[in-house]
């Protein structure tokens, strides 16, 4: 079997003495796209955050491409190839928008020019400031951003929260053409289950800090009625 891009064994993690995760277990292939779907609180933030090094790991292990780096700092995750889009975004308010793509900006497939083709509204909007874009073009600015770092496996925490449709729609456009990049593995979190369920082949469910389904999408959209017993709510 070929090695994972991105491994969690055992993992048990959380904030503080308070155990979010237990004893979780996740693989994730390279060039893999997987969505994580589940009620608000059971923990879908908490697990990119783990990977990304935001949380106390109480136990078990986190690898990236084959190297624990369940200790290592969070920049050196990034380095070692992970990148993250955040629920908050993060951009400079007070850079403009190219500025904000170049102090990311590391060697490989993933150029500036690359990612004003995957958001055209980037280019034509890269003399402004931070503060002076739209939700939406901070979003994809903040996608864009972790793009060009050039990660081999890609985090996205709730991208299309808050957004008007049609820039949801842009979104998961964009986000479709992620999963067919060369060699990079997304990971998703996404409230909205029916966009999360077309964009990636495999979806997670999670309650209560556990994975109580990992399999395919198509079987959750075929059958609501699972879908609802796992997640409590319907379909959106």
């Amino acid at each position: 079997m070929a090695e994972s891009a991105l491994e969690l064994k055992n993992v048990s993690a959380g904030y503080g003495d308070t155990v979010v995760l237990e004893n979780l277990k996740l693989a994730v292939a390279a060039g893999e796209s997987l969505s994580v779907i589940g009620r608000n609180g059971v923990g879908k933030t908490t697990l990119l955050a783990t990977m990304m090094g935001h949380t106390n790991l109480h136990g078990g292990t986190v690898w990236l491409h084959g190297k624990d780096i369940s200790r290592d700092a969070t920049y050196r995750r990034v380095h070692a190839g992970l990148g993250y889009v955040p629920q908050e975004r993060e951009i400079f308010p007070s850079l403009s928008l190219l500025e904000n793509l170049e102090v990311a900006l590391r060697p490989g497939p993933w150029t500036i020019a690359e990612v004003f083709k995957l958001f055209p509204r980037l280019d034509e909007r890269k003399d402004n400031r931070g503060n002076q874009l739209s939700g939406g073009e901070q979003q994809m600015l903040a996608i864009a951003r972790a793009l060009v770092g050039n990660p081999s496996v890609i985090l996205m925490d709730e991208p299309s929260e808050g957004l008007a449709p049609v820039i949801v729609e842009e979104l998961a456009r964009a986000m479709k053409q992620l999963t067919q990049a060369e060699g990079l593995a997304l990971v998703l979190v996404e409230q909205n289950t029916r966009l999360a369920l077309d964009i990636s082949p495999r979806a997670v469910v999670m309650d209560r800090g556990q994975i109580v389904y990992d399999g395919p999408s198509e079987t959750l959209k075929r059958d609501s009625a699972k879908l609802e017993a796992l997640i409590g709510v319907a379909k959106k």
